[in-house]
């Protein structure tokens, strides 16, 4: 009987020691060290809206790069099922007046709620998307990544444009990226009427480089849990 027990015993313990053992966290980025080194942003082709059933909800699946058609094939996605409840999503950006317009059709339903599942990324253009929601949720292992808050449309037509030039090339430009994201008002009207705070922009966007260069390679932020509630990007409240 003894030894029964201590066999009990020495498996009760080896289950609760797998039990403990937590996942190891993601290697990090070293030029941008907030993030992780392989963000899951989805596929790298035209943003697809996929019905699904999750934990008995319906939901939206939008994974990809936003595209102007979007807008349009979300709205009509969310209005193809009245049980819709969430859109999911992950993305590495794209089009940004298409994801402040995605944006406004969330936001146009009352009650929808967004979410970054927990593995997925949310970058540029994905970030007006995910402010639509009424509510938001960044789950834990989800990622909000953030660059510079800017009207520029094309950033990767930008970098690859001074591929070749000098350091001083680099800098001119970013500099006018800079002023383009403080004249930004109408971007930050949206995130301002979505119910962010503005410390977003000014604690966070707006310190982040537009243009890597040879000192600095670091353009993008990610936010830990407690800055997503910090600066209500993941509220507490429904915000519409």
């Amino acid at each position: 009987m003894a030894g029964i027990a201590r066999k009990g015993l020495a498996l009760g313990g080896f289950a609760l020691a797998l039990m403990g053992a937590a996942p190891p966290p993601p290697a990090l980025d070293k030029e941008n060290p907030t993030c992780p080194a392989k963000p899951d942003w989805g596929q790298a082709k035209a943003i697809t809206v996929t019905p699904a059933v999750r934990n008995g909800k319906h939901v939206l699946i939008a994974d990809g790069i936003i595209d102007a058609g979007f807008p349009n094939r979300l709205k009509a996605a969310i209005d193809a099922d009245e049980q819709v409840e969430e859109v999911w999503i992950r993305s590495r950006g794209g089009d940004a007046h298409a994801g402040n317009a995605a944006g406004k059709v969330i936001r146009s339903y009352p009650g929808m709620v967004t979410r970054i599942p927990a593995g997925w990324t949310c970058f540029s253009a994905c970030n007006f998307v995910f402010m639509g929601g009424d509510r938001r949720f960044v789950d834990p292992g989800g990622v909000f990544m953030v660059h510079m808050f800017t009207h520029t449309g094309d950033r990767d037509t930008i970098e690859l444009s001074v591929e070749e030039g000098t350091e001083e090339t680099t800098r001119l430009i970013g500099e006018i990226e800079q002023s383009s994201a403080l004249l930004a008002s109408e971007d930050n009207d949206f995130l301002i009427r979505m119910g962010i705070s503005r410390k977003l922009l000014t604690e966070v966007m707006y310190k982040q480089q537009a243009v890597a260069s040879a000192a600095n390679k670091s353009t993008r932020y990610c936010l830990t849990q407690d800055e997503v509630r910090k600066y209500n990007v993941m509220p507490t409240e429904k915000v519409g």
